[in-house]
């Protein structure tokens, strides 16, 4: 029966689901198991003295794994590091309510797991089986099923479900206690999404009329303003660090195996002559069949001469493209209206536009004189990414490229250079290469090139022995000898969650402050790769001194003397007015009076965004009244408030039901996320995942 084979499947590590608020595994079997049965209790950690072993977790990971799969993700293997991290987070937690349960002394019946599974409204998980195409829930087959001697173990899989299902809900009874709503929170979330301001008169006092020449800071005031913010100049102890990377890059290897691979795939297809291209691609490729029409700016730089140059029915390659290894078939070439060309060119922007003018004109007269336009594209181009290739830029088409250079490259003469000729990134010195109005169609095959496991052995292994090599013969002396590319990351601190240019690894932060001066650390596993490091610099915490500081207060208290402007010329703005905010421009013509237009406390400010004080101002003040100035980025606003909404009674009362549960659930997803963080925060827990996982 369906239902039965539901039942069966039921895991011990079922997923409980109280709402949406509390998701967490069941409970798992005793970590001394394997132990008692004289297996090996590898202890990948603990929480609160309480092992937990590899077998564990792995199961943790399988089961977890599996449950994606079953909903249609797979775990990418780049991703592995993130989906153990989720795991390991949630048999964390696992373990913490288990705790928190028996501290507690929370227990669920027999007779309580009994009433839940025959009780009029039963769990859905049990229910499911037995709902019919009308929707209705058959109650006469479920308990049929459930009194069955043949589903005895299913039952008891059942019954064990249940019964974490009515810990945790219980668990959770006692933590929200808390959790309530006044009619307070209600008036005010009701507010805030129903009640508009209609419109705001305003003028924006700001301090961009106060010219730095006119404003005089003081030592004073640089002074002031260093001890009234003296919390932004605190260092906290920072560490650097020297690394050597052994990245996770493909290997010469595995792209040859790759290449060789598809090679086979070549030589089958050109063999067999009834096999259509289609059915190589369904067995042998990692996207799926498309027949496209592609003109030569589709192609990676490897493909292109050989695309142009093959018949139709010829495959091409393999070649190197962005997406891995591909295999085209060619199937035929078509004349199009939409032209491609390929271009190189010598962009110059070194300074100001009659410099860069002449500078461009000399290269030109060069060039035309003889000089290879290669070589001066290396030298003297200011794009590094095509003066690094002689300015080569590829095959692009129309709307590629700024209408100027555009325009140049698809009306200039092919293997001509061209005069300079202006766009908004400098002047460029154009030679068309090629143009074609040609589109292919084809067919390819694709595989990735990825790093295979005996490419990440070596280099892990070769972490291993340099990080040997280097605490043995010396750091900077081993990794000159064996050439390799000594990094520095950027400081940071015991709290930081990743490692300026290195990235995320708490392992390799806790070494940086665990050891000494030029300590040089085990191999760590990092996105990029393995990497040892040295500890390179060590800072101790302390206050950076004003005089270190001083130029870059300055700015910062210049700003704070003309907002002192600013409001002094507000405050007397709005004695002038006389409570018409409408004369302003007529006591200062560089005042402007705008209009805000509509807006809630939820929404941003037509024209000035989400200003918070600007819209708490406007709420709680009365309209045809100017309040105090009130500051803002720019400067300091006057405003009067137009006219605002009326108070919806009768759609208050419709409501105030739904924003109470909408408030409350918001409250208890809070709530229980605050009183996990806080237990773990408390627990004392040991994560040793390093030793088995090499990170």
């Amino acid at each position: 029966m369906a239902m039965m084979a539901k039942m069966r499947s039921l895991a011990p590590a079922f997923i409980i689901t109280v709402g949406v608020l509390f998701v967490l595994f069941m409970v798992i079997s005793d970590s001394n198991v394997m132990e008692a049965l004289g297996g090996r209790t590898n202890n990948i950690g603990s929480v609160n003295g309480v092992e937990i072993t590899y077998q564990e977790f792995q199961a943790a990971m399988d089961q977890q794994r599996e449950l994606r799969r079953q909903s249609g993700q797979e775990i990418d293997e780049e991703l592995i590091d993130q989906f153990r991290d989720q795991v390991w987070d949630f048999v964390i937690t696992q373990r913490l309510i288990e705790e928190q349960v028996n501290n507690l002394n929370i227990v669920v019946s027999d007779e309580e797991v009994k009433e839940i599974i025959l009780g009029d409204d039963p769990p859905a998980f049990l229910k499911e089986s037995f709902i019919d195409s009308t929707g209705n829930f058959n109650r006469e087959l479920y308990e049929n099923a459930l009194f069955d001697p043949r589903n005895k173990q299913a039952l008891i899989g059942a019954e064990e479900s249940v019964r974490q299902y009515r810990l945790t809900e219980k668990l959770q009874t006692m933590i929200l206690a808390s959790a309530n709503v006044t009619e307070d929170e209600i008036l005010r979330k009701f507010t805030d999404q129903n009640m508009y301001v209609n419109d705001v008169e305003y003028v924006l006092i700001s301090t961009g009329l106060f010219p730095d020449s006119t404003v005089f800071v003081s030592d004073e005031d640089i002074k002031r303003y260093y001890e009234s913010n003296i919390e932004l100049y605190k260092v906290k102890e920072r560490r650097k660090l020297d690394f050597v990377l052994f990245n996770n890059q493909p290997s010469r290897k595995d792209s040859e195996l790759v290449f060789k691979d598809l090679e086979f795939v070549k030589s089958n297809f050109e063999e067999e002559d009834t096999a259509d291209f289609k059915y190589y691609v369904d067995i042998y490729s990692t996207i799926p069949y498309s027949k496209d029409t592609l003109s030569l700016s589709s192609f990676s730089s490897n493909a292109i001469d050989l695309i142009k140059n093959a018949k139709d029915g010829e495959v091409i390659g393999p070649v190197l493209a962005p997406e891995g290894a591909v295999l085209y078939n060619l199937l035929g070439v078509i004349k199009t209206s939409e032209e491609t060309a390929r271009a190189s060119h010598i962009l110059i922007n070194q300074s100001s536009e009659d410099t860069n003018l002449v500078e461009a004109n000399r290269i030109y007269n060069e060039l035309i004189a003889g000089a290879d336009f290669e070589e001066m594209a290396i030298s003297e181009s200011g794009d590094p990414g095509s003066g690094a290739r002689g300015g080569d830029l590829g095959w692009f088409g129309k709307g590629a490229m700024v209408k100027e250079f555009e325009n140049a490259v698809f009306s200039g003469k092919i293997g001509e250079v061209q005069k300079p000729v202006k766009s908004s990134f400098g002047y460029h010195i154009i030679k068309v290469i090629d143009r074609s109005n040609k589109k292919y169609v084809v067919e390819k095959i694709v595989n990735p090139i990825k790093q295979s496991a005996t490419t990440k052995d070596e280099r892990f292994n070769g972490a291993q022995d340099f990080a040997y090599l280097a605490d043995k013969n010396g750091y900077d002396n081993e990794a000159n000898l064996l050439g390799y590319n000594v990094q520095q990351s950027g400081l940071f601190s015991s709290d930081a969650n990743s490692i300026p240019g290195i990235g995320i690894n708490k392992r390799l932060v806790e070494f940086a402050f665990n050891n000494s001066l030029n300590s040089i650390s085990e191999v760590y596993r990092v996105q990029q790769g393995f990497i040892v490091s040295k500890i390179s610099e060590m800072n101790e915490s302390g206050m950076r001194p004003l005089d270190e500081v001083k130029e870059q207060i300055r700015p910062n208290a210049l700003r704070e003397k003309k907002l002192e402007n600013a409001k002094t010329m507000a405050e007397e703005l709005r004695t002038k007015v006389n409570n018409d905010l409408k004369t302003a421009n007529q006591i200062d013509d560089r005042l402007s009076v705008k209009n805000t237009g509509r807006f809630n406390v939820e929404s941003s400010i037509p024209g000035l965004g989400k200003n918070y004080a600007f819209i708490e101002t406007a709420f709680h003040s009365e309209p045809d009244v100017i309040p105090d100035p009130v500051q803002g980025g720019a400067g300091y606003y006057l405003m009067k408030i137009v006219s605002k909404s009326e108070f919806d009674s009768s759609a208050y009362s419709l409501q105030s039901s739904i924003l109470r549960n909408n408030i409350l659930q918001e409250k208890r997803q809070f709530i229980i996320a605050q009183w996990l963080n806080d237990l773990k925060t408390k627990s004392d827990i040991v994560d040793n995942r390093y030793l088995f996982y090499g990170y």
